[in-house]
């Protein structure tokens, strides 16, 4: 799920060298925190959010598939 969050957020940056996901693992529950530059920001939120929403919808459905729960946290 982290190469995945990665390969989206490299893919919509102007910057993908600063693209970087750390992973928190507890039993049940995956949290992804994401950081792009402060430039690359609004790319990866969206306009409405909408492109954060979608990244959280395909981590939700490869969670899914592991039996998890995925939190993605863009910083």
């Amino acid at each position: 799920m982290k190469d995945l969050v990665e390969y989206i957020a490299k893919s919509l940056v102007d910057e993908p060298e600063n693209v970087s996901v750390r992973e928190v693992v507890s039993q049940q529950s995956v949290i992804l925190q994401l950081k792009v530059a402060p430039g690359d920001m609004g790319k990866i939120i969206g306009k409405e959010g909408r492109v954060a929403k979608a990244m959280r919808s395909l981590l939700k459905v490869a969670a899914a598939r592991e039996r998890k729960r995925v939190t993605l946290e863009i910083a």
